[in-house]
């Protein structure tokens, strides 16, 4: 064993190649998992700033944020808008699968008709299902008659295929349609989460402000690279220690672990080191003992 000299020719064998192929699947899975935590992150930070600089601004009118009935940007969610005119009572409807705080319920979607003609959803608040069956128990009626509303905007939902919903509810906020089921003039761009109405009324619960906060996504993300770093020092740790068992004749290999030695000496001996001597000496007096 001692005269071996092999160099480095082992890191040609198939084991050795396949380590290789490993750590960099594995290096480009943690890439790709860091950069998408950090996305995450973005994403959240973009959210909080959003909400910072929308949520408690002042209502603008709607004609002004939303010149269109098409219009809206991702900058304008949470922004308060100013609407006047009246509910259409009759084709309010519940949007179903809305759960809050653990516990599920619907939310209230009233269409709201401007006085130039238009029609807003205006989502007025959260309500739970029924004691008995998954209807709920009561729906808080809105006003009638001529008001004003202030709402936060928020964007439509995506229309989810297969998914289904009984009369008077539907299984997601999707704007096209739900102006195709009023026939049309309704605002496809955004909906509105209810602020306040210029006339008392009972309403559903009303979203909250959201808290801002990152998430733990910034910790996953460094997380993933020291999962990367790890596995790179692994390796190399394996190929050093197979070089030096491979090559126990080679100047380097010596003069390597005499230097450790050497440190090891200057360092004197660890706990471990005194507890294996330590439990040696028992089990030698126990063995004295014995005989």
């Amino acid at each position: 064993m001692s005269s071996r000299r092999q160099g480095w020719r082992f890191l040609l064998s198939r084991r050795w190649v396949s380590y290789f192929v490993l750590m960099v699947i594995f290096a480009i899975a943690c890439g790709f998992l860091s950069h998408w935590q950090f996305d995450r992150r973005d994403e959240r930070v973009d959210e909080n700033h959003k909400v910072a600089v929308n949520y408690d601004a002042e209502p603008v009118p709607i004609a002004e944020a939303l010149p269109t009935r098409d219009a809206y940007s991702d900058a304008q969610e949470w922004l308060p808008v100013e609407l006047t005119g009246e509910y259409l009572l009759e084709e309010q409807v519940l949007a179903r699968a809305r759960p809050k705080d653990g516990m599920p319920g619907f939310e209230i979607l009233t269409p709201f008709r401007t006085n130039t003609g238009e029609i807003f959803i205006v989502n007025r608040g959260w309500i739970p299902t029924g004691a008995a069956q998954d209807d709920p128990d009561h729906i808080p009626a809105a006003p009638e008659g001529e008001l004003t509303v202030t709402v936060r905007l928020k964007p439509g939902e995506p229309e989810i295929p297969g998914r289904s919903a009984p009369a008077g509810q539907i299984a997601t906020i999707n704007l096209p349609t739900l102006n195709e089921w009023l026939g049309g003039n309704v605002y496809t761009g955004a909906y509105g989460l209810l602020r306040s109405e210029s006339v008392a009324a009972e309403t559903g619960a009303l979203t909250p402000k959201p808290q801002p906060t990152e998430g733990n996504h910034l910790s996953y993300a460094v997380q993933w690279i020291i999962f990367a770093v790890i596995a790179l020092v692994g390796l190399v740790y394996g190929i050093r220690e197979e070089f030096r068992e491979r090559n126990e004749s080679d100047p380097r290999v010596i003069a390597a672990r005499k230097r450790e030695r050497e440190r090891k000496q200057r360092r004197g001996p660890s706990d471990a080191d005194e507890e294996d001597a330590l439990i040696a000496e028992l089990e030698q007096e126990a063995g004295a003992g014995a005989r």
